[in-house]
């Protein structure tokens, strides 16, 4: 099965992806040392050259927005097991108790894609830490620690996982979730879990896991960012 050879184009990958669910490639050295040791060395190189800039972020939180300055949540690593993420808080310090107390729609929204568009609790320090990827930087320590990859699908809440078919869960659950991915740094709007698009980026990445793929997602996610700031 071939490496897909533009992520940005996922609307045929979609259709592939939907193809090849249930088959499972070989694994290479990439995917059994290289990729843990390319994020090792990375993550390193990153919080040396990100401890000053992610300090200063914290003191803005503190100062502005209060404590606490980081937002801890449990998500599901590879093989189903539990991880806490760590991000720096962009939300107001109540946010999981105030989801019964948004506006019907966002309700729904929240139900279905287990996020909201225009989240009325986020800061507004909080949407430019959203809008730049700054929140994520103290996932650099979950890299570390072996619970995530810089690239990989998207770490889900545990009740997430019954948007996938039992036969697909273990596919999902078979790498490594990312600090970016396919599906965050190449979706449309229409790439949602109702629609059975977002699965299908997902599973097609975990069984497409390679070096260049890895490589195009990271400069994909770089250009989104630049654009997000820009816009």
């Amino acid at each position: 099965m071939a490496i897909v050879s533009d992520p940005g184009k996922n609307t045929g990958d979609c259709a592939q992806a939907e193809d090849c669910v249930h088959i499972r490639k070989k694994r290479g050295f990439y995917q059994t040392c290289g990729k843990r040791m390319t994020d090792v060395l990375l993550a390193l190189i990153a919080l040396a050259v990100l401890w000053l800039p992610m300090l200063l972020i914290a003191l803005l939180i503190l100062i502005i927005d209060g404590r606490p300055v980081l937002y801890r949540q449990t998500r599901l690593g590879q093989g189903g097991k539990p991880i806490t993420i760590c991000k720096f808080r962009s939300m107001c310090p109540d946010a999981d108790k105030r989801i019964g107390q948004l506006d019907p729609d966002m309700q729904r929204q929240y139900e279905r894609e287990f996020k909201i568009d225009r989240d009325p609790r986020v800061t507004r320090l909080g949407a430019l830490l959203r809008r730049s990827c700054l929140d994520e930087l103290p996932q650099l320590w979950n890299i570390l620690k072996g619970e995530l990859s810089f690239v990989g699908p998207r770490p889900i809440l545990p009740e997430e996982l019954r948007c996938y078919a039992p036969q697909e869960q273990a596919m999902f659950l078979s790498v490594r979730p990312g600090l970016t991915g396919y599906w965050q740094a190449c979706a449309r709007p229409e790439d949602t879990y109702t629609a059975g698009r977002r699965q299908k980026m997902e599973l097609w990445y975990a069984q497409n896991v390679s070096f260049f793929f890895d490589l195009k997602i990271l400069l994909r996610t770089v250009c989104t960012v630049i654009r997000k700031m820009l816009g």
